[in-house]
Parts: structure tokens; sequence; C-alpha cells
């Protein structure tokens, strides 16, 4: 049976809004409904919305303004993340679902504060980490659940290192800038380390300002690694290494160095979904052949030891499976509509935080943290 769509508000009209958010909500009519945005100083009649999309919505200016609208059942917060809290304990207060933008807040404290409101009052609490549904990150799953036995394996991993990489010498006139990589490109790599391995036990962490173009403790590079015990969740120890460095003279950039027991699997390039989001004349390009689908050039290979311990077999190992963001759309409406399971926990989205506050903790002190166990 059809469901009425869900009346939805996009909190901010920035690059989060008009890219990873409005487009899907527009995309999916028959799940969603764009009943208004908050936009504080709308610089014509209909909006960055109606430039953007030709679509009019209502224009709100105010969070005041937003949850006062009873009609409105969703709000999606893409705004800066200091904001992130205060506007989405407003939403949940008010009695609205709430999805949030990583960093869905600064610390744990806050975060579980949102999950104690939205529990108390039935309501989805939801963390937009849309890079779970990256082409890449898609075709690594696929290669990491291969059994033992394949060819292709690369046995028990030894060492997992995922980059976010970049060359931008100059800072944009962007609130992101402000933020610090950690929270930014960090939440990303973090979320999807843990998801594929769980917690670690320990934690190391090296966080700098490189260039010198932001405040001193503005953080533009980092380097995250993650500890694993014996038994978690390989026999060996292993090691996740995490990183972004914004002054990468590379093309493309290197994206995974994955080491394992049998082989290894590199990739470079990124996912095209945001780059496609942006230039995209029409929403329903989402539908199109060709979106989310990466360049044969930029496929991941692998690279396995043969029988006689000394030759090298390299393999194509392909991005088949288009990046979806969409994914994350359909599976929230389910969970405000049909009580579906949330792909995104909000107890895995506030592990991403606790680790980040680890990370410049580690970083600060100049050592090795232990990781609670849960």
């Amino acid at each position: 049976m059809a469901l009425n769509p869900i009346k939805t508000c996009v909190l901010g009209v920035g690059l989060a809004g008009l890219t990873f958010h409005v487009p899907f909500v527009l995309a999916l009519p028959e799940l969603f409904t764009l009943t208004a945005v908050l936009e504080r100083n709308p610089e014509t009649p209909g909006g960055k919305v109606h430039q953007r999309f030709g679509v009019t919505t209502r224009i709100y200016r105010t969070i005041e303004e937003v949850v006062n609208d009873p009609e409105i059942e969703l709000v999606i917060v893409g705004t800066p993340n200091d904001t992130h809290y205060p506007l989405a304990k407003a939403a949940l207060q008010a009695g609205k679902h709430v999805l949030v933008d990583k960093p869905v807040t600064e610390t744990v404290k806050e975060a579980n504060e949102l999950a104690a409101i939205a529990n108390a009052k039935g309501l989805v609490l939801y963390g937009y980490q849309n890079r779970r549904w990256d082409s890449d990150h898609l075709a690594l799953k696929r290669l990491l659940a291969l059994p033992s036995s394949s060819p292709l394996s690369l046995g028990n991993l030894l060492e997992f290192e995922s980059h976010y990489d970049r060359y931008r010498a100059g800072i944009r006139a962007s609130w992101k800038d402000s933020a610090g990589s950690v929270y930014d490109l960090g939440s990303h790599l973090l979320d999807q380390a843990l998801r594929l391995f769980g917690r670690p036990a320990r934690i190391t962490a090296f966080i700098q300002n490189i260039r010198g173009v932001t405040k001193p403790e503005v953080d533009d590079i980092f380097t995250i690694y993650l500890h694993y015990n014996p038994g978690t969740p390989f026999s060996n120890q292993f090691t996740v290494l995490l990183r972004s460095h914004i002054l990468s003279v590379k093309s493309p950039q290197l994206r995974y160095a994955i080491r394992g027991t049998k082989g290894m699997f590199t990739k470079h390039g990124l996912d095209t979904q945001e780059e496609q989001l942006k230039a995209m004349p029409s929403v329903s390009g989402i539908f199109e052949p060709g979106y989310g689908q990466e360049p044969e050039s930029i496929y991941g290979v692998v690279e396995n030891i043969a029988k006689d311990g000394v030759t090298i077999n390299r393999t194509i190992w392909p991005s088949d499976a288009p990046g979806q963001y969409i994914g994350l759309f359909k599976n929230l409406a389910g969970a405000i509509r049909n009580n579906e399971e949330l792909e995104v926990k909000w107890a895995e989205t506030t592990q991403v935080i606790e680790m980040i506050e680890l990370a410049y903790k580690s970083s600060a002190e100049g050592r090795t943290l232990e990781v609670s166990k849960l």
C-alpha cells in the first residue's frame, strides 16, 4: 500500500543541502515531500532551491519557524558542525524525526543527549554516513567477503590503510575550513573502518595544521592508527591507518592500500557521486545509467602471491556496483514509515565521535590511548 510522503524540511542550502540532501528528497516523491528549507538570507524570492532545481518550497529563516510548523515530520540538518546539536535537539523536542549530517555532534555527551530525547519520544534519529554507499567502499566490502579459498582472497588482513587526500594550498570561502579535517573527513574514514572491523583496543593520532592558513588549532592533516589485538577481528595483530593530507600532489589520489597474508589491494580515485550531484541539471540524473559509476581507469588492483611464494599475480578488481547514496534515504523513509531497522545506527555514529575525541586527546598528549570496551 502507498504511504504518504514524509513532509521534510532541509536546514541549510549550502554544499550539504543542495548536493547531498535536497536532490534525494526531490528524487523520491513517493517517499518525501520537500515542504520547506531553512535559508536565513535568501537572495531571490524562491531562494537557492528554486535557483538550482526550479522547485518552489517554503523558506523559513529561523529554526523556531521550522519546529512550529506542524506539517513538518522530518528535519534534515545540513548546517555547520557546531549547529548540529542545538538544531537537532530543537527538532526532536518538537516531535520531528531527524537526519543529521556528519559529524553528528561535536561531543559524545551531545550525541547521547540527542539519543535520549529521540528514544523517549519514539523518533527516528539518523546519522548521515553516506560514504558507506560509495562505489569504492562497496567494491572493497565485496573483496573482503571472498572466502579464504578464493585465489583473490587477501587472507587475514595485516594493515588497512584508508585515505582522503587532496591538494588545496589556500582556504575556501566555507565554514568547513574552520571545522578541522578530523571532524570533516575523519568522520567518514572512522565510520567505514569501525563498520568493517569493530572497536579497536588502542588509538594513536597525529593531528596538525600544516599550511598555517587557518587558526593554528584548526587541523588540516591527520594520521590516526587504530590498533586491534589478536583475535579481533583477525588471529594476528591488525592495524588500521587512516590518513588525510591537504597538500598531496597526486592524481588520482590514493584511496586504499590493504595488506593481507595472501595479497594486497590498492585503489586510487574517489566515488563519482559528489561531482555528479553538483553538476547534474535535474535530479532525474540520479536514476540514469552511469550515475555513481566509476571509470575503469580507477578500478582497484588485487595482487596475490602465487603458490611458489615468489610470483605475484595481478588482477583488476572492478567497482562494478555503482555508488548509491539514495539507499540511505530509502532506508530512512522505511524506518520512519515502516519501523525498518536503521542501516546507520545512532550508536555507531556516536562511536565515531568518541574516536574523534580520543584522537585529539592522543595527539595533544603525544601517546597511545586505550579504548574502553563496551
